[in-house]
């Protein structure tokens, strides 16, 4: 058996290693983090009228890997350098997007997108039609120090056009008819032209479609694609097209005109603003074409006596078939056929010899508007011997 003071040797050995143990895992404390927010890498920007868009992530790392505390607020930057290699003077600020209680927890952050609207000067869009803007976010902490700047994004300077006026829709059988008026700029600048592009919501799912862009100085435009019995808005906006020389992209040959020059040009569309919009029902109140080309013949000798009525098929889309009408010698027409007769022909077995028939055809469509009468045709059952 071992003596206390042996027991007492063993322990102070195996505790001596721990410490020493203990005393060799220690490192060099780490240097604090500089809090700098990683510059975002996915700045879009789309231009309408005199705005441009700005949408940008939210950077919620730093640049060494650490989870951004204490966020500042983000400088929004605009150039006429394509180089951009610095903010200089911000068009605007975005204030920092407050960290949700879960983040403030020690959970996951979110990445939220951010926006930001700058409107251009009427002054820089017209001494400057043919060049583009640059713009770039730069994400500051609180100590308004930052890692650089966001990738860049361009957007064409040319000024726009207000949207055309007294915008119109109106049904038609045809479909919508749009109509607008259009005054041509006063001043016209190289390199510059204009369309109107128009676009139609489908109100019940809220599906919006760019229809055509189309000469605005026609100032009317017809959808012939609509749906009966539905509700659609309508808005024309005018579009402009400039060309840009590019400065980036060498042209594999020399563009003509280009005196030597191997940079391409390339055209930049830019929308302006909407015109107010216009919303329509498109009821059905339309009949169908009148019938044409009807023909009555009687049976012929030795057969049950009978006219067989033919005439040219309806072509709308939303046909549904024919009625027929018959009237005697002297006599009004009244409506023969129980249900609408699908096909361009009708067999009349309720004759009776020595009598002279008048036909008339119409034509239905779906929601039973019914054409005018065609004209008439007609037809003697010749006597029984």
């Amino acid at each position: 058996m071992k003596s206390p003071g042996h027991l007492h040797g063993v322990i102070s050995v195996v505790a001596l290693a721990v410490l020493m143990t203990a005393c060799a895992a220690v490192q060099a404390p780490l240097p604090p983090s500089l809090e700098l927010p990683r510059p975002p890498n996915d700045l879009r920007a789309v231009r309408k009228g005199d705005r441009v868009y700005l949408f940008w992530t939210t950077p919620t790392r730093t640049i060494d890997h650490q989870s951004v505390r204490r966020p500042g607020p983000t400088r929004i930057c605009r150039s006429l350098e394509n180089a951009m290699n610095s903010c200089g003077t911000p068009v605007g600020n975005q204030a920092p997007i407050a960290r949700t209680e879960g983040e403030k927890k020690g959970m996951p952050a979110v990445k939220p997108e951010a926006t930001f609207v700058d409107t251009l000067p009427r002054e820089l869009q017209e001494q400057n039609p043919t060049r583009l803007a640059s713009y770039a976010v730069e994400a500051l902490n609180l100590e308004a120090r930052s890692a650089g700047m966001s990738n860049r994004v361009q957007v064409a300077l040319a000024p726009t056009q207000p949207p055309p006026g007294s915008f119109r829709a109106e049904v038609t059988k045809d479909g919508v008819v749009l109509t607008w008026d259009w005054q041509e700029p006063s001043s016209k600048i190289p390199d510059l032209s204009y369309q109107c592009r128009i676009y139609r919501t489908f109100l019940e799912t809220g599906t919006e479609a760019k229809l055509a862009d189309v000469d605005c100085s026609l100032g009317r435009y017809e959808d012939g694609t609509i749906e009966w019995q539905k509700n659609y808005q309508y808005r024309v906006e005018v579009v402009t097209s400039v060309k840009l020389p590019s400065q980036e992209t060498p042209c594999a040959t020399k563009p003509e005109g280009n005196n030597g020059s191997t940079n391409c040009i390339s055209v930049s569309f830019i929308e302006g603003d909407d015109s107010p919009p216009q919303r329509v029902f498109t009821k059905d109140i339309y009949p169908p074409a009148v019938p044409t080309g009807l023909q009555a013949v009687f049976s012929g000798p030795g057969q049950p006596p009978f006219v067989d009525l033919l005439w040219t098929p309806d072509t709308d889309a939303d046909l549904a078939g024919y009625n027929v009408y018959r009237r005697e010698e002297g006599g009004t027409f009244a409506k023969i056929n129980s249900d609408v007769v699908k096909t361009p022909a009708y067999r009349d077995g309720n004759v009776a010899s020595g009598k002279t028939y008048s036909y008339a055809v119409t034509a239905v469509d779906e929601r039973g508007n019914e054409s005018a009468r065609s004209e008439e045709a007609s037809e003697t059952v010749p006597q029984e011997p």
